[in-house]
């Protein structure tokens, strides 16, 4: 993000790209077509004929959320049902650390997409949809790893990152990131709690 934009890039990244930069930089009232148009680098109207309506252009803009959040939290990294609790404490660690190393604005992105879709009840049910993508293989894992209630420990987990991610991004931690040792001593705290012994023997 942030970044010029690439003419060979598909147009419909290079408006997703643009929509995400001006809500970091402006928030959600500096999204338009126009300022889209302008940041992506495209003629006057591009954005319109992609997206016609503003409802539409939020939705190109979540897909887009979800497609780089993919990337950060890269799921073919997450470990197997048998690799045991170190390994999904690594891998969880390893995720956070790198989005708030490296993709903070992703995080403001998507808490300006997720605050007006609390407004917006036909974007709330769409952006619920993208975020699912996550929370299955998540709930997986947590029963993979032992837990005797998994979505309610998936959802623990899911709000413990978010929480930290917010408060390390946008809150009165933002000066101060965690180390990868401090996430993995957290998580392995906040797993061992949820699921004693099957957590395995994680340490930081």
């Amino acid at each position: 993000m942030t970044a010029a934009p690439d003419p060979s890039a598909p147009r419909a990244d290079r408006i997703g790209d643009a929509a995400l930069d001006l809500l970091v930089e402006r928030g959600m009232r500096g999204l338009t077509h126009r300022a889209v148009d302008e940041r992506a680098g495209l003629p006057q109207g591009s954005t319109s004929n992609h997206a016609r309506t503003r409802q539409a252009l939020l939705e190109t803009a979540v897909r887009r959320q979800v497609e780089l959040e993919s990337r950060v939290l890269t799921p073919h990294e997450m470990p197997g049902p048998d690799s045991g609790g170190d390994a999904l404490v690594n891998a969880l660690a390893l995720a956070l650390h790198r989005y708030l190393t490296d993709h903070r604005p992703l995080l403001v992105s998507r808490y300006e997409l997720a605050l007006e879709a609390t407004r917006r009840p036909e974007l709330r049910s769409f952006f619920d949809r993208a975020g699912a993508v996550f929370h299955g293989p998540l709930t997986a894992m947590m029963a993979a790893a032992g837990s005797t209630a998994p979505e309610r420990h998936a959802l623990s987990l899911i709000a413990w990152s978010e929480g930290l991610m917010f408060s390390c991004a946008a809150g009165s931690f933002h000066s101060s990131v965690p180390d990868l040792a401090e996430l993995r001593t957290g998580i392995d705290e906040l797993l061992r709690g949820m699921l004693g012994d099957r957590a395995g023997t994680a340490r930081a």
